[in-house]
């Protein structure tokens, strides 16, 4: 009889950890703000979704602190002090970086703005490598450095649309224009929500939890 009570036992248990999801993603706590600013600014909330993902998995915290890289990139988002600072000053955000809602609807409207720019799926490339690199890749042909090719790569794969980008060539879309938003007109260089550190020869230091980006 004890022999059958812990045989069934046993099927119980493992019927509960059957049941049981292997492992939660972090990203889906955050699906009603990513929801409310996908609708704001015209997003499909899957990008929302694929970016917050490589950027800080969804978490909020690392190491017991706000998640933030070791070039201040900050929050969900994973935005430098200058995006947030122009982000919050255009939608009338509060004064948090590392307030998830705000952060995330920062965010939303930065890679908004990238889509406008440069479409699908330039606009990942534009938010990790920054707009005016992602120009030079479209306009003068400069190849993308080797991790915001895997970026875009993971990001679209994650999608369910994944693409080869030549090492060589870039797209060859109808090309944007070449003045900026006048949002990004005094930015060159990398990204505001790109992580800018000084490189250890040519390779930015990294977290691990973090995407990888040079600095350019």
């Amino acid at each position: 009889m004890a022999g059958l009570t812990r045989c069934l036992r046993s099927i119980a248990t493992g019927l509960i950890l059957w049941a049981m999801p292997l492992r939660a993603d972090p990203v889906a706590d955050w699906a009603g703000e990513i929801a409310e600013a996908s609708v704001r600014f015209g997003i499909d909330r899957l990008w929302v979704e694929a970016v917050m993902r490589a950027e800080s998995g969804g978490r909020t915290v690392w190491q017991g602190r706000p998640i933030t890289s070791s070039a201040g990139a900050m929050g969900l988002m994973q935005l430098m002090p200058g995006t947030w600072a122009d982000m919050r000053r255009l939608h009338g955000l509060g004064q948090n970086p590392h307030d998830p809602h705000d952060n995330v609807v920062a965010g939303t409207a930065y890679l908004a703005a990238m889509n406008q720019r440069f479409g699908y799926p330039g606009l990942f490339g534009a938010y990790h490598a920054g707009p005016e690199r992602y120009r030079q890749f479209l306009i003068e042909g400069r190849p993308l450095p080797p991790e915001t090719r895997a970026y875009m790569a993971n990001i679209t794969a994650s999608l369910g649309a994944a693409r080869t980008l030549s090492p060589l060539r870039p797209p060859q879309p109808n090309p944007p224009a070449t003045k900026p938003p006048f949002l990004f007109i005094y930015r060159a260089g990398p990204s505001a929500a790109e992580p800018a550190d000084t490189p250890t020869e040519g390779i930015a230091k990294s977290d691990p939890l973090f995407a990888v980006r040079r600095a350019y």
